[in-house]
């Protein structure tokens, strides 16, 4: 089962060209949205999480309380890398679980994540695809979906890897900008991946 990795900085597109793969029966596990579902599901992740920050963490309804959260995390990175250490491995055994569901009825599968460099997910797919769209389309993109400023979005851009960074990393670039064709980028991926063995 190949495993492809997919990832882009914020604003690059990544979500569009995964949707692209959908509609070509690809399955994609959306890492981020299920590290927020696991964080109320996963008992030890939420162990951790208590033992970590403390039983105020949740709710006694067992509601993650994600303002105690942000107060501890926000702006201490130190802090924030214990939250990402309990988080990353949840993540990943959830990714194996649903890998293992959907295997065997499909050429190959997709992971997108927004941190798949920074997390080190990325070593655990076969192949590793960045999406790259020039910054000021970026930046427009943020601000119009979220209602953020301009600084807002670069504060969030900071946190991550420039896409130098992680283009030093990734197998293949899907250039997300005005001039090339995404359809046509991933078709032919898509064409590379059904001819690739894991």
């Amino acid at each position: 089962m190949l495993k492809i990795g997919i990832t882009g900085g914020i604003g690059s597109g990544k979500t569009t060209v995964c949707r692209v793969f959908e509609t070509l029966g690809i399955p994609v596990f959306y890492a981020d949205t299920v590290a927020k579902q696991i964080m109320i599901t996963d008992p030890i992740l939420i162990q951790g999480v208590k033992d970590t920050f403390g039983e105020e963490s949740y709710t006694p309804e067992g509601v993650l309380n994600n303002k105690h959260i942000a107060g501890i995390v926000f702006n201490q990175a130190a802090e924030l890398e214990k939250l990402n250490q309990l988080v990353h491995p949840a993540v990943f055994r959830a990714f194996e679980k649903w890998a293992s569901q959907v295997a065997p009825n499909v050429p190959y599968i997709l992971k997108e994540a927004a941190l798949l460099f920074e997390s080190g997910s990325y070593q655990l797919c076969d192949r590793n695809v960045l999406v790259i769209a020039p910054l000021e389309t970026r930046l427009q993109r943020v601000m119009q979906r979220d209602g953020v400023t301009e600084e807002q979005v670069k504060a969030r851009m900071d946190k991550q890897l420039s896409d130098e960074e992680k283009a030093k990393m990734a197998d293949m670039l899907v250039h997300n900008n005005e001039t090339d064709s995404l359809i046509t980028q991933v078709m032919a991926l898509h064409r590379q991946f059904l001819n690739t063995n894991p």
